[in-house]
Order: structure tokens, then sequence, then C-alpha cells
């Protein structure tokens, strides 16, 4: 039996420049919202790669979804964008000024991989593991937040069961 919660989050975005530095900032605000202070670095460094990966690779268009989850003692960063074609690890010239995202990533990350999303393209993940304990504690309270309001359950103490979205227009 599972007793832990688990915690979930995503954004949808166009994989632009400006973009990518927004949903960094909203990873690592939820990411010190569930107490995970410890892996917002790696967790943002490693969905810069992703999103750069979107950015200069993806077709037909740049849209796609950052996720993140945690589950048990594992916090799960994966972007789906609606690209069929797998990456591929190369290895870069000495003088290259890219193609090192997927290796840095292997390097950060306990896990990574890729995996079709049902003929729309594909998810690009990697795994962190949580500090102990982490996945126990109640997220924050949001300063301002009302007992009837979207943020109730921070309040009482509980994860909320429907996950949080956001939209980064543009």
């Amino acid at each position: 039996m599972i007793s832990e919660p688990s915690r979930h989050c995503a954004v949808e975005l166009q994989a632009l420049p400006p973009r990518i530095g927004q949903v960094r900032r909203i990873i690592s605000a939820q990411l010190r919202y569930w107490h995970l202070d410890p892996l917002i670095d790696h967790a943002a460094l490693g969905v810069t790669e992703l999103l750069t990966n979107v950015h200069r690779h993806a077709q037909p268009d740049k849209s796609c979804t950052v996720e993140i989850e945690l589950l048990l003692d594992r916090l799960t960063v994966s972007v789906h964008d609606h690209d069929p074609r797998l990456p591929t690890v190369g290895a870069p010239g000495a003088d290259a000024t890219s193609g090192r995202g997927l290796a840095l990533i292997a390097a950060v990350s306990e896990s990574w991989g890729v995996r079709p999303a049902d003929g729309t393209g594909k998810a690009v993940w990697f795994t962190l593991p949580a500090p102990c304990g982490t996945s126990t504690l109640p997220p924050l309270a949001v300063y301002g937040s009302t007992t009837d309001g979207p943020f109730a359950s921070a309040n009482l103490g509980t994860a909320a069961q429907t996950p949080a979205r956001s939209a980064v227009v543009g």
C-alpha cells in the first residue's frame, strides 16, 4: 500500500527563450512550496536543457508541457513535445558550442530516458532523489490564502488532490 502522497504540477508553453526562464522560476517556486529546495538547482538545469532542445529541434511547433511529479522518494521532471523523433546523445567535439544537454542531464540526475507519447510526440524525462521525509511534509501555506480558497488544503496541512496547472502564454 502506498501511504505517501504524490504531488503533480504541469506547465504548458511555447519553448521560446523568454518562456524558458519563466518556467525555470515556476519550477523553482513549486519545488520550494513542496519543501524540495535541495532539488531546485538540478531540476532547473535539467528543465532548461530539455526546453532548449524543444526550442532548437522540435517540429512542427514549439508547444510543449513540462511536468514535475513527486511520488514516494523520487521527483520526475518531464517535457512532452509534439515531435515524434527521439533525441540522440552524440559526442560533441571539443570546440562544439552545443550537443551536451542530455549528457549534462545524465550527469546530474539519478536516471533519464525518452518515451513515445501515444503517437503525438515524445516525453523526455529525468528523476532526482528527494531528500528523506520531504514527501510527507504538507505544502507551505501561501501568504493571504483563505480556508475556502484554492489553497485551503495548504492551511489544513494536506496536499491538494488536483494537480497544479499553469499556462505560459506566448
